[in-house]
Protein backbone atom coordinates (compact mmCIF):
# COMPACT_ATOMS: atom_id res chain seq x y z
CA UNK A 1 0.00 0.00 0.00
CA UNK A 2 1.08 3.23 -1.14
CA UNK A 3 1.53 6.00 1.66
CA UNK A 4 1.24 10.18 1.74
CA UNK A 5 4.95 10.32 2.60
CA UNK A 6 6.03 8.00 -0.88
CA UNK A 7 4.09 10.34 -2.73
CA UNK A 8 5.61 13.57 -1.63
CA UNK A 9 8.74 11.62 -1.91
CA UNK A 10 7.73 11.20 -5.12
CA UNK A 11 6.70 14.83 -6.64
CA UNK A 12 9.86 16.38 -4.50
CA UNK A 13 12.30 14.72 -7.15
CA UNK A 14 11.54 17.20 -10.46
CA UNK A 15 14.95 16.77 -11.92
CA UNK A 16 14.82 12.91 -11.84
CA UNK A 17 13.12 11.19 -14.83
CA UNK A 18 9.77 9.00 -13.48
CA UNK A 19 11.47 6.00 -13.30
CA UNK A 20 14.21 7.03 -11.45
CA UNK A 21 11.74 9.19 -8.93
CA UNK A 22 9.24 5.49 -8.75
CA UNK A 23 12.06 3.40 -7.78
CA UNK A 24 13.05 5.81 -4.83
CA UNK A 25 9.57 6.21 -3.76
CA UNK A 26 9.57 2.48 -3.67
CA UNK A 27 6.50 2.39 -6.19
CA UNK A 28 6.32 0.81 -9.54
CA UNK A 29 6.24 3.22 -12.18
CA UNK A 30 2.54 2.67 -13.57
CA UNK A 31 1.37 3.92 -9.50
CA UNK A 32 3.46 6.83 -9.82
CA UNK A 33 2.43 7.73 -12.98
CA UNK A 34 -1.07 7.76 -11.13
CA UNK A 35 -0.83 9.55 -8.39
CA UNK A 36 0.82 12.12 -10.57
CA UNK A 37 -2.09 12.45 -13.00
CA UNK A 38 -4.44 12.20 -10.12
CA UNK A 39 -2.18 15.17 -8.05
CA UNK A 40 -3.82 13.27 -5.37
CA UNK A 41 -2.81 12.14 -2.08
CA UNK A 42 -3.84 8.39 -1.31
CA UNK A 43 -5.28 9.49 1.54
CA UNK A 44 -7.38 11.63 -0.02
CA UNK A 45 -8.44 8.91 -2.85
CA UNK A 46 -9.59 6.83 -0.38
CA UNK A 47 -13.67 6.39 -0.19
CA UNK A 48 -15.38 6.50 3.45
CA UNK A 49 -16.34 3.42 4.16
CA UNK A 50 -20.40 3.86 4.83
CA UNK A 51 -21.77 0.24 4.02
CA UNK A 52 -22.15 -2.41 6.74
CA UNK A 53 -20.06 -5.18 7.00
CA UNK A 54 -23.06 -7.66 8.06
CA UNK A 55 -26.41 -7.70 9.42
CA UNK A 56 -27.02 -5.32 12.54
CA UNK A 57 -27.89 -8.01 15.38
CA UNK A 58 -29.94 -5.47 17.53
CA UNK A 59 -32.07 -3.53 14.43
CA UNK A 60 -35.11 -4.82 15.10
CA UNK A 61 -34.49 -4.07 18.84
CA UNK A 62 -32.97 -0.67 18.93
CA UNK A 63 -36.16 1.67 19.35
CA UNK A 64 -36.16 -0.34 22.90
CA UNK A 65 -32.81 0.67 23.55
CA UNK A 66 -33.26 3.71 22.22
CA UNK A 67 -36.26 4.42 24.66
CA UNK A 68 -33.73 2.77 27.82
CA UNK A 69 -30.98 5.71 26.64
CA UNK A 70 -32.99 8.13 26.21
CA UNK A 71 -34.55 7.91 29.73
CA UNK A 72 -31.15 7.41 31.18
CA UNK A 73 -28.31 8.62 29.20
CA UNK A 74 -25.77 6.93 31.96
CA UNK A 75 -26.51 2.74 31.13
CA UNK A 76 -23.66 1.15 29.69
CA UNK A 77 -23.75 -1.64 27.51
CA UNK A 78 -22.33 -4.14 29.88
CA UNK A 79 -26.27 -3.57 31.86
CA UNK A 80 -28.18 -3.29 28.65
CA UNK A 81 -27.37 -7.07 27.14
CA UNK A 82 -28.35 -8.82 30.06
CA UNK A 83 -31.72 -6.82 30.23
CA UNK A 84 -32.68 -8.11 26.33
CA UNK A 85 -30.86 -11.55 26.93
CA UNK A 86 -33.69 -11.92 29.78
CA UNK A 87 -36.25 -9.71 27.55
CA UNK A 88 -35.31 -11.59 24.49
CA UNK A 89 -34.29 -15.05 25.49
CA UNK A 90 -31.74 -16.84 23.35
CA UNK A 91 -31.65 -13.81 20.91
CA UNK A 92 -28.09 -12.29 21.96
CA UNK A 93 -25.27 -14.02 23.03
CA UNK A 94 -22.26 -12.43 25.02
CA UNK A 95 -20.21 -12.49 21.85
CA UNK A 96 -22.00 -9.62 20.82
CA UNK A 97 -20.88 -7.18 23.77
CA UNK A 98 -18.60 -5.36 21.85
CA UNK A 99 -20.97 -4.58 19.06
CA UNK A 100 -23.70 -3.26 21.25
CA UNK A 101 -20.69 -1.05 22.87
CA UNK A 102 -20.06 0.39 19.48
CA UNK A 103 -23.83 1.15 18.71
CA UNK A 104 -24.48 2.61 21.93
CA UNK A 105 -21.03 4.96 21.66
CA UNK A 106 -22.49 5.99 18.09
CA UNK A 107 -26.03 6.98 19.89
CA UNK A 108 -24.37 8.90 22.25
CA UNK A 109 -21.92 10.97 20.04
CA UNK A 110 -24.56 11.77 16.91
CA UNK A 111 -27.87 12.18 19.14
CA UNK A 112 -27.32 11.81 22.84
CA UNK A 113 -26.96 14.81 25.32
CA UNK A 114 -24.92 17.46 25.44
CA UNK A 115 -22.00 16.94 28.00
CA UNK A 116 -20.97 19.47 29.85
CA UNK A 117 -17.90 21.43 28.61
CA UNK A 118 -14.64 21.84 30.50
CA UNK A 119 -13.24 25.65 30.53
CA UNK A 120 -9.60 25.69 30.92
CA UNK A 121 -8.96 28.32 33.19
CA UNK A 122 -5.83 30.68 32.79
CA UNK A 123 -3.83 31.20 36.30
CA UNK A 124 -2.14 33.72 37.67
CA UNK A 125 0.62 33.77 40.47
CA UNK A 126 0.23 34.16 43.57
CA UNK A 127 -3.89 34.46 43.06
CA UNK A 128 -5.43 30.72 44.42
CA UNK A 129 -4.50 27.78 45.96
CA UNK A 130 -6.65 24.63 45.94
CA UNK A 131 -7.45 22.81 49.08
CA UNK A 132 -9.13 18.97 49.95
CA UNK A 133 -8.28 16.08 52.22
CA UNK A 134 -7.42 13.06 50.06
CA UNK A 135 -7.21 9.35 52.01
CA UNK A 136 -3.78 7.41 52.10
CA UNK A 137 -5.14 3.47 53.66
CA UNK A 138 -4.93 2.08 50.18
CA UNK A 139 -1.03 2.43 50.02
CA UNK A 140 -1.00 0.21 52.32
CA UNK A 141 1.57 1.92 55.21
CA UNK A 142 2.68 0.11 58.43
CA UNK A 143 4.48 1.75 61.64
CA UNK A 144 5.67 -1.18 63.71
CA UNK A 145 3.82 -3.92 62.07
CA UNK A 146 -0.13 -1.84 62.51
CA UNK A 147 -1.74 -0.63 59.44
CA UNK A 148 -1.65 3.06 59.48
CA UNK A 149 -5.01 4.49 58.79
CA UNK A 150 -4.92 8.09 57.75
CA UNK A 151 -5.46 10.78 55.22
CA UNK A 152 -3.58 14.13 54.56
CA UNK A 153 -4.78 17.69 54.09
CA UNK A 154 -3.34 18.67 50.52
CA UNK A 155 -2.56 22.07 49.58
CA UNK A 156 -1.64 23.44 46.05
CA UNK A 157 -0.40 26.68 44.30
CA UNK A 158 -2.48 26.58 41.02
CA UNK A 159 0.05 28.48 39.25
CA UNK A 160 3.33 26.93 40.15
CA UNK A 161 1.18 23.46 41.53
CA UNK A 162 3.73 23.89 44.39
CA UNK A 163 2.49 21.15 47.07
CA UNK A 164 2.47 20.16 50.63
CA UNK A 165 0.90 18.06 52.72
CA UNK A 166 0.24 17.09 56.28
CA UNK A 167 -0.86 13.81 58.06
CA UNK A 168 -4.19 13.87 60.06
CA UNK A 169 -6.53 11.51 60.80
CA UNK A 170 -9.94 13.20 60.22
CA UNK A 171 -11.34 16.11 57.82
CA UNK A 172 -11.94 18.48 60.83
CA UNK A 173 -11.36 22.27 61.33
CA UNK A 174 -8.74 21.41 63.30
CA UNK A 175 -6.74 19.70 60.71
CA UNK A 176 -7.74 21.97 57.68
CA UNK A 177 -6.28 24.81 59.80
CA UNK A 178 -3.36 23.30 60.88
CA UNK A 179 -2.34 21.98 57.00
CA UNK A 180 -3.52 25.70 55.79
CA UNK A 181 -1.14 26.98 58.41
CA UNK A 182 1.47 24.96 57.96
CA UNK A 183 1.58 25.27 54.03
CA UNK A 184 1.51 28.67 53.68
CA UNK A 185 4.39 29.20 56.45
CA UNK A 186 6.44 26.81 54.46
CA UNK A 187 5.82 29.31 51.54
CA UNK A 188 7.00 32.37 53.38
CA UNK A 189 3.30 33.67 52.54
CA UNK A 190 -0.16 33.58 51.58
CA UNK A 191 -1.98 33.45 48.39
CA UNK A 192 -4.88 36.06 47.74
CA UNK A 193 -7.77 33.17 47.77
CA UNK A 194 -8.42 29.68 49.55
CA UNK A 195 -10.67 27.77 47.33
CA UNK A 196 -11.89 24.36 49.16
CA UNK A 197 -15.28 21.98 48.42
CA UNK A 198 -18.08 22.27 51.05
CA UNK A 199 -16.27 20.49 53.69
CA UNK A 200 -19.43 18.75 54.40
CA UNK A 201 -17.38 15.83 56.72
CA UNK A 202 -15.96 18.84 58.54
CA UNK A 203 -18.70 20.93 58.95
CA UNK A 204 -21.21 17.47 60.23
CA UNK A 205 -18.63 16.83 63.24
CA UNK A 206 -19.49 19.98 64.90
CA UNK A 207 -23.13 20.54 66.75
CA UNK A 208 -23.18 24.21 66.08
CA UNK A 209 -22.45 24.38 62.23
CA UNK A 210 -21.93 28.45 62.42
CA UNK A 211 -19.16 27.46 64.86
CA UNK A 212 -17.23 26.25 61.41
CA UNK A 213 -18.32 28.85 59.58
CA UNK A 214 -17.01 31.64 62.08
CA UNK A 215 -13.62 29.92 62.59
CA UNK A 216 -13.16 29.64 59.19
CA UNK A 217 -13.69 33.10 58.47
CA UNK A 218 -11.12 34.31 60.97
CA UNK A 219 -8.41 32.15 59.89
CA UNK A 220 -8.90 33.56 56.44
CA UNK A 221 -9.06 37.05 57.88
CA UNK A 222 -5.54 36.13 59.93
CA UNK A 223 -3.75 35.91 56.64
CA UNK A 224 -5.85 37.72 54.07
CA UNK A 225 -6.64 35.37 52.32
CA UNK A 226 -10.53 35.15 50.35
CA UNK A 227 -12.33 31.77 50.71
CA UNK A 228 -13.82 30.28 48.02
CA UNK A 229 -15.88 27.29 47.57
CA UNK A 230 -16.94 25.29 44.42
CA UNK A 231 -20.25 23.84 43.68
CA UNK A 232 -22.41 20.96 44.92
CA UNK A 233 -21.59 17.81 42.82
CA UNK A 234 -18.77 19.76 41.02
CA UNK A 235 -15.69 18.93 42.06
CA UNK A 236 -13.64 19.59 38.16
CA UNK A 237 -14.48 22.87 39.76
CA UNK A 238 -11.17 22.03 41.87
CA UNK A 239 -9.45 20.56 39.13
CA UNK A 240 -6.42 21.03 40.22
CA UNK A 241 -6.01 19.83 43.63
CA UNK A 242 -8.29 16.77 42.50
CA UNK A 243 -5.29 15.96 40.05
CA UNK A 244 -2.60 16.12 42.23
CA UNK A 245 -4.47 13.70 44.88
CA UNK A 246 -3.51 11.35 41.78
CA UNK A 247 -0.38 11.90 41.17
CA UNK A 248 0.69 12.73 44.49
CA UNK A 249 -0.85 9.39 45.36
CA UNK A 250 1.15 8.03 42.29
CA UNK A 251 4.45 9.36 43.27
CA UNK A 252 4.45 8.10 46.92
CA UNK A 253 3.75 4.45 45.62
CA UNK A 254 6.22 5.07 43.43
CA UNK A 255 8.85 5.82 45.78
CA UNK A 256 7.71 3.07 48.18
CA UNK A 257 8.54 0.83 45.54
CA UNK A 258 12.13 2.11 45.42
CA UNK A 259 11.91 1.78 49.06
CA UNK A 260 11.16 -1.79 49.04
CA UNK A 261 9.21 -1.54 51.80
CA UNK A 262 6.01 0.45 52.72
CA UNK A 263 6.93 -0.11 56.39
CA UNK A 264 7.91 2.70 58.92
CA UNK A 265 9.51 2.78 62.83
CA UNK A 266 6.92 5.52 63.36
CA UNK A 267 4.60 8.22 62.24
CA UNK A 268 8.16 10.71 62.60
CA UNK A 269 9.90 8.36 59.73
CA UNK A 270 6.89 8.28 57.93
CA UNK A 271 6.75 12.09 57.30
CA UNK A 272 10.17 12.47 56.85
CA UNK A 273 9.68 10.41 54.07
CA UNK A 274 6.58 12.09 52.86
CA UNK A 275 8.66 15.70 53.38
CA UNK A 276 11.77 14.12 51.26
CA UNK A 277 9.62 13.32 48.64
CA UNK A 278 7.56 16.61 48.39
CA UNK A 279 11.28 18.49 47.84
CA UNK A 280 11.51 16.29 45.09
CA UNK A 281 8.47 16.95 43.43
CA UNK A 282 8.59 20.74 44.26
CA UNK A 283 11.93 20.87 42.91
CA UNK A 284 11.28 20.59 39.26
CA UNK A 285 8.33 23.69 39.81
CA UNK A 286 11.17 26.12 41.07
CA UNK A 287 10.59 28.42 38.14
CA UNK A 288 7.08 29.60 38.36
CA UNK A 289 7.19 29.20 42.17
CA UNK A 290 9.89 32.08 42.97
CA UNK A 291 7.80 34.17 40.29
CA UNK A 292 4.90 33.18 42.43
CA UNK A 293 6.52 33.48 45.68
CA UNK A 294 6.55 37.11 44.96
CA UNK A 295 3.15 37.86 44.56
CA UNK A 296 2.37 36.36 48.08
CA UNK A 297 0.68 38.12 51.25
CA UNK A 298 2.87 39.09 53.87
CA UNK A 299 2.80 37.00 56.93
CA UNK A 300 1.21 37.65 60.32
CA UNK A 301 3.41 37.81 63.27
CA UNK A 302 2.22 34.30 64.61
CA UNK A 303 0.23 31.55 63.98
CA UNK A 304 -3.43 31.43 64.69
CA UNK A 305 -4.37 28.55 67.27
CA UNK A 306 -5.51 25.70 64.94
CA UNK A 307 -7.58 24.27 68.48
CA UNK A 308 -10.60 24.70 69.66
CA UNK A 309 -11.33 25.25 73.82
CA UNK A 310 -14.33 23.83 75.49
CA UNK A 311 -14.99 23.66 78.70
CA UNK A 312 -16.41 20.47 80.34
CA UNK A 313 -17.90 18.54 83.22
CA UNK A 314 -15.94 15.72 84.78
CA UNK A 315 -18.69 13.14 85.11
CA UNK A 316 -18.92 10.71 88.04
CA UNK A 317 -17.76 8.00 85.95
CA UNK A 318 -14.77 9.82 85.79
CA UNK A 319 -15.50 10.95 82.18
CA UNK A 320 -15.67 13.59 79.98
CA UNK A 321 -17.76 14.50 76.27
CA UNK A 322 -15.86 15.88 73.58
CA UNK A 323 -17.40 16.09 70.55
CA UNK A 324 -19.82 13.27 71.25
CA UNK A 325 -17.00 10.76 72.27
CA UNK A 326 -15.78 10.13 75.74
CA UNK A 327 -12.66 10.08 76.94
CA UNK A 328 -11.69 9.28 80.75
CA UNK A 329 -9.51 11.24 82.96
CA UNK A 330 -7.99 11.13 86.29
CA UNK A 331 -10.43 10.17 89.20
CA UNK A 332 -9.14 13.17 91.20
CA UNK A 333 -10.71 15.15 88.66
CA UNK A 334 -14.55 14.10 89.28
CA UNK A 335 -17.07 17.14 89.91
CA UNK A 336 -14.47 19.80 88.10
CA UNK A 337 -14.56 21.68 85.22
CA UNK A 338 -11.94 21.42 83.00
CA UNK A 339 -10.58 22.67 79.77
CA UNK A 340 -10.22 20.85 77.18
CA UNK A 341 -7.88 21.98 74.31
CA UNK A 342 -8.89 19.73 71.18
CA UNK A 343 -6.07 19.85 68.06
CA UNK A 344 -6.34 17.98 64.40
CA UNK A 345 -4.86 14.46 66.48
CA UNK A 346 -5.03 14.68 70.11
CA UNK A 347 -7.12 16.32 73.39
CA UNK A 348 -5.20 17.98 76.45
CA UNK A 349 -6.58 18.37 79.57
CA UNK A 350 -6.03 21.58 81.29
CA UNK A 351 -6.99 22.60 85.26
CA UNK A 352 -6.37 26.38 85.20
CA UNK A 353 -2.57 26.93 84.46
CA UNK A 354 -1.34 23.04 84.35
CA UNK A 355 -1.96 20.31 82.01
CA UNK A 356 -3.62 17.12 83.46
CA UNK A 357 -3.37 14.88 80.83
CA UNK A 358 -3.35 13.96 76.97
CA UNK A 359 -4.79 11.26 74.69
CA UNK A 360 -5.49 10.75 70.99
CA UNK A 361 -8.57 12.23 69.39
CA UNK A 362 -11.23 9.66 68.58
CA UNK A 363 -12.19 10.13 64.60
CA UNK A 364 -15.75 9.44 64.64
CA UNK A 365 -18.55 9.96 66.80
CA UNK A 366 -20.32 7.23 69.51
CA UNK A 367 -16.87 5.99 70.70
CA UNK A 368 -14.72 6.14 74.03
CA UNK A 369 -11.09 6.23 75.55
CA UNK A 370 -10.79 4.75 78.95
CA UNK A 371 -7.70 4.85 80.20
CA UNK A 372 -7.69 2.01 82.90
CA UNK A 373 -5.36 3.39 85.08
CA UNK A 374 -7.39 6.22 85.49
CA UNK A 375 -10.33 4.02 87.55
CA UNK A 376 -8.86 0.80 87.85
CA UNK A 377 -7.60 1.83 91.81
CA UNK A 378 -12.17 2.12 92.51
CA UNK A 379 -13.49 -0.63 90.01
CA UNK A 380 -10.74 -2.90 91.91
CA UNK A 381 -12.95 -2.35 95.16
CA UNK A 382 -16.05 -2.59 93.58
CA UNK A 383 -15.03 -5.77 91.40
CA UNK A 384 -19.30 -6.68 91.16
CA UNK A 385 -19.20 -3.53 88.75
CA UNK A 386 -16.90 -4.80 85.94
CA UNK A 387 -19.08 -7.80 84.69
CA UNK A 388 -21.70 -5.41 83.15
CA UNK A 389 -19.62 -2.43 82.71
CA UNK A 390 -20.72 -0.13 79.73
CA UNK A 391 -16.76 0.57 78.53
CA UNK A 392 -15.60 -3.05 79.35
CA UNK A 393 -13.80 -3.64 76.47
CA UNK A 394 -11.80 -0.79 76.74
CA UNK A 395 -10.11 -2.54 79.77
CA UNK A 396 -8.17 -5.02 78.05
CA UNK A 397 -4.54 -2.94 77.31
CA UNK A 398 -3.73 -5.52 74.72
CA UNK A 399 -4.78 -8.54 73.04
CA UNK A 400 -3.19 -11.13 75.67
CA UNK A 401 -5.31 -9.73 78.68
CA UNK A 402 -8.81 -10.44 76.33
CA UNK A 403 -7.18 -13.66 76.09
CA UNK A 404 -6.61 -13.45 79.72
CA UNK A 405 -9.69 -12.74 81.21
CA UNK A 406 -11.40 -15.24 78.56
CA UNK A 407 -9.52 -17.91 80.06
CA UNK A 408 -10.41 -16.69 83.96
CA UNK A 409 -13.95 -16.58 83.45
CA UNK A 410 -13.91 -19.97 82.28
CA UNK A 411 -11.65 -21.36 84.79
CA UNK A 412 -12.60 -19.36 87.82
CA UNK A 413 -16.13 -18.04 86.99
CA UNK A 414 -17.25 -17.20 90.53
CA UNK A 415 -14.53 -15.39 90.92
CA UNK A 416 -13.11 -13.87 87.45
CA UNK A 417 -14.20 -9.74 87.34
CA UNK A 418 -12.00 -9.93 90.98
CA UNK A 419 -8.69 -11.91 89.51
CA UNK A 420 -8.77 -9.55 86.18
CA UNK A 421 -8.69 -7.11 88.14
CA UNK A 422 -6.26 -7.73 90.13
CA UNK A 423 -3.90 -8.30 87.48
CA UNK A 424 -5.05 -5.30 85.64
CA UNK A 425 -4.28 -3.04 88.97
CA UNK A 426 -0.68 -5.13 89.05
CA UNK A 427 -0.12 -3.52 85.22
CA UNK A 428 -0.90 -0.49 86.22
CA UNK A 429 1.08 0.03 89.66
CA UNK A 430 3.92 -2.10 88.23
CA UNK A 431 4.50 -2.57 84.79
CA UNK A 432 2.15 -3.18 81.92
CA UNK A 433 4.76 -4.86 79.34
CA UNK A 434 6.13 -7.01 82.38
CA UNK A 435 2.42 -7.91 83.11
CA UNK A 436 1.76 -8.43 79.42
CA UNK A 437 5.18 -11.04 78.70
CA UNK A 438 4.07 -13.01 81.91
CA UNK A 439 0.18 -14.17 80.36
CA UNK A 440 2.01 -14.79 77.29
CA UNK A 441 4.57 -17.33 79.13
CA UNK A 442 2.52 -18.28 81.20
CA UNK A 443 -0.35 -19.56 77.97
CA UNK A 444 3.39 -20.99 76.32
CA UNK A 445 3.87 -22.90 78.93
CA UNK A 446 0.30 -24.08 79.57
CA UNK A 447 0.30 -22.84 83.12
CA UNK A 448 -3.21 -21.26 85.08
CA UNK A 449 -2.97 -17.43 84.15
CA UNK A 450 -3.51 -16.53 88.19
CA UNK A 451 -2.59 -13.79 89.52
CA UNK A 452 -0.21 -15.12 91.88
CA UNK A 453 2.08 -16.65 89.23
CA UNK A 454 1.73 -13.69 87.41
CA UNK A 455 2.70 -11.28 90.30
CA UNK A 456 6.01 -13.45 91.41
CA UNK A 457 6.86 -13.37 87.69
CA UNK A 458 6.49 -9.39 87.28
CA UNK A 459 7.71 -8.75 90.59
CA UNK A 460 11.19 -11.03 90.74
CA UNK A 461 13.13 -8.33 88.95
CA UNK A 462 14.81 -11.08 87.20
CA UNK A 463 14.18 -12.02 83.07
CA UNK A 464 11.26 -14.40 82.30
CA UNK A 465 12.29 -18.33 81.78
CA UNK A 466 12.98 -18.57 78.26
CA UNK A 467 10.48 -20.57 76.75
CA UNK A 468 11.41 -23.58 75.45
CA UNK A 469 12.02 -24.16 71.69
CA UNK A 470 10.57 -27.57 70.11
CA UNK A 471 13.55 -29.43 68.22
CA UNK A 472 12.28 -31.12 65.45
CA UNK A 473 14.37 -34.27 64.36
CA UNK A 474 15.49 -34.46 60.39
CA UNK A 475 12.90 -36.78 58.98
CA UNK A 476 14.01 -40.47 57.99
CA UNK A 477 13.78 -40.86 54.37
CA UNK A 478 13.82 -44.62 54.55
CA UNK A 479 10.56 -44.70 56.46
CA UNK A 480 8.47 -43.01 53.24
CA UNK A 481 10.16 -45.83 51.38
CA UNK A 482 8.79 -48.44 54.12
CA UNK A 483 5.58 -46.95 53.88
CA UNK A 484 5.26 -46.70 50.08
CA UNK A 485 6.31 -50.63 50.10
CA UNK A 486 3.33 -51.08 52.62
CA UNK A 487 0.84 -49.11 50.74
CA UNK A 488 1.85 -51.24 47.25
CA UNK A 489 1.53 -54.53 49.03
Amino acid sequence: MVTDQQIRRLVSMKKETLTQAADKSGMSEKTARKYLKANKLPSELKNPHTWKTHEDAFEEVWPHIKELLELNAGLEATTVLPHLQTKYPCKFQETQLRTLQRRIKNWRVTEGPEQEVMFEQIHYPGDLAQTDFTHMDDLGITILGEHFKHMVFHFVLTYSNWENVKICSSESFESLSEGVQDSVWKLGGSPKSHQTDQLTAAVSQLDNKGEFTERYEALLRHYGMEGKKIQVGKPNENGDIEQRHHRFKRAVKQALMLRGSTEFNSKLDYEEFLKKLLSQLNSGRQVKFEEEQSKLNALPLKKLDALKRITVSVRSGSTISIDRNVYSVNSRLIGEKVDAMVFFDRVEIWLGQKKQDEMPRLIGKGKALINYRHIIHSLIRKPGAFRDYRYRDELFPTSRFRRAYDWICKNMESKSSKEYLSILHLAATVNEARVDDAINWLFNQNLPIEYDFIEDLVTSGSELPSICHIKIPDPQLHLYDTLLSEVAA
